[in-house]
C-alpha cells in the first residue's frame, strides 16, 4: 500500500511531475500503446490522477487515494475506490488490465496479480508499466527514495522478478517493450521505444492469462 497520507497532501505535485517531464510521459505513453489492446473493456489499477486512463480511454480506474481520484474525475476518468489486492469488481468482467508504477506500492504482489486474474476473462490481458529496479533510473530512485514523498515506502522490482511473479499466479506468453529515457541516454544514441528490456528504464510487459500454470 503506498503511503496515502503523501498521495493526500501532494497529490497536484504528483500529477504536475507529468508537466514537467513531458518526454519522459510521451515515451512511456508510447511503450504501453505498443502492447494495449485497440479495444475491449479495459481497468487501470492504481490509476493515480487519471494521466494513463484518461489517454489510453480506459474504461475505469481503481485508485485507494481520495485526493488522486478528484484529479481523475475532474480529468474525466471513471474512477473508484479500491486496492489492487482486493478489486472492487466482479470476476471475469475485462479484457485487460493496465497496471502503470503501482507495482513498488504492493504490499504483496503475487496477491495483487491473482486479483488481476480473477477480473479478466478467459485469456485477458495483464500489461504491467515498470521502473526496472536494475536499469539507469531503477538505480537513482532506490538510491534516493528515502528522500522522496512518494517513494519513501517503495519496493522497486526488477523485470525478472515481475515476469516469475507473472507465472506463478498464471500469467504466459509475456512480451516486452522498453522506453530509452533521458535518463539512459548516456549509454544509448536517442530517446526511443523498442522492443524487449535491458536498455531502458521503462519497460512494459504483457502477459495473457492462462487456465494451467505456464511451463517454466
Amino acid at each position: 500500500m503506498p503511503n496515502l497520507e503523501a498521495f493526500k497532501n501532494y497529490a497536484l505535485e504528483y500529477d504536475q511531475w507529468f508537466e514537467s517531464h513531458e518526454t519522459e510521459y510521451a515515451l512511456e505513453l508510447k511503450a504501453i500503446r505498443k502492447l494495449l489492446p485497440k479495444d475491449g473493456n479495459g481497468i487501470e489499477i492504481g490509476a493515480g490522477t487519471g494521466r494513463f486512463t484518461s489517454a489510453l480511454g480506459i474504461s475505469l480506474g481503481v485508485e485507494p487515494s481520495e485526493s488522486m481520484r478528484n484529479i481523475a474525475i475532474s480529468r474525466g476518468v471513471n474512477v473508484v475506490s479500491g486496492t489492487a489486492e482486493s478489486l472492487p469488481v466482479g470476476d471475469g468482467v475485462y479484457d485487460y488490465a493496465l497496471l502503470v508504477t503501482a507495482d513498488c506500492f504492493f504490499e504483496e504482489p503475487e496477491l495483487a496479480f491473482k486479483e488481476v486474474y480473477r477480473v479478466l476473462k478467459a485469456e485477458g490481458l495483464i500489461i504491467v508499466g515498470l521502473i526496472d529496479k536494475d536499469s539507469t533510473l531503477g538505480k537513482i530512485y532506490e538510491e534516493k527514495k528515502n528522500e522522496s514523498k512518494f517513494y519513501k515506502d517503495a519496493n522497486f522490482h526488477s523485470v525478472d522478478e515481475i515476469q516469475k511473479k507473472l507465472v506463478k499466479t498464471k500469467f504466459g506468453k509475456i512480451k516486452y517493450v522498453q522506453a530509452i529515457l533521458p535518463a539512459d541516454i548516456n549509454k544509448n544514441d536517442k530517446t526511443e521505444v523498442k522492443p524487449g528490456y535491458g536498455d531502458g528504464s521503462f519497460v512494459v510487459m504483457r502477459a495473457q492469462k492462462q487456465d494451467t500454470l505456464p511451463d517454466a
